[in-house]
């Protein structure tokens, strides 16, 4: 079962099923959530948003060099299976720890609050049993899901967001 929602700004692929597409999110600066991936998930990956409520292949995010992952990472194994050449795994925060520990923006929003609207998206969009669970757990499952962040994204974010700041303070003296 594959719904899709399409916007002229934003394109949004809502995936019940348990693999998406490489070609769809990778490079397009899309936005999907799904159940589970097989092997090499988020492989190449140059922009977008992806969130996996569920299991995950080996080989995550190989060659992944922009946008971000949120993966559902229930029993700790995840690392184990995510190549981590090219990006750091982090912890999903609320927005005011996000913001006093420096960390960049993904597409102007804090992790928490993308992440909680990717699932009520989804779940309101396909019924997700997986979806509806994580809700009425959270914020106690919050803890399980793990930010998958390209150093290069990171770098770039950072250098985006210190430029924007330096520009306003200019504009304010």
């Amino acid at each position: 079962c594959v719904r899709r929602l399409h916007r002229r700004a934003t394109h949004w692929i809502w995936s019940a099923a348990a693999e998406v597409y490489k070609r769809r999110v990778r490079s397009s600066g899309a936005s999907a959530v799904v159940e589970g991936t097989g092997d090499h998930g988020c492989e190449y990956m140059t922009g977008g948003t992806v969130l996996v409520l569920g299991a995950t292949g080996r080989n995550f995010a190989a060659g992944m060099s922009g946008g971000v992952a949120y993966v559902y990472d229930a029993d700790g194994s995840f690392a184990g299976r995510c190549n981590l050449a090219q990006v750091a795994l982090d912890a999903v925060l609320p927005a005011a720890e996000q913001a006093a520990a420096g960390i960049p923006l993904h597409q102007g929003e804090a992790d928490e609050a993308l992440l909680l609207r990717l699932l009520q998206q989804h779940h309101t969009l396909t019924g997700s049993a997986q979806a509806a669970a994580l809700l009425a757990q959270w914020p106690a499952v919050r803890s399980r899901f793990v930010k998958v962040f390209p150093h290069e994204y990171r770098r770039a974010l950072s250098t985006q967001q210190a430029s924007t700041a330096t520009a306003q303070e200019t504009a304010l003296a």
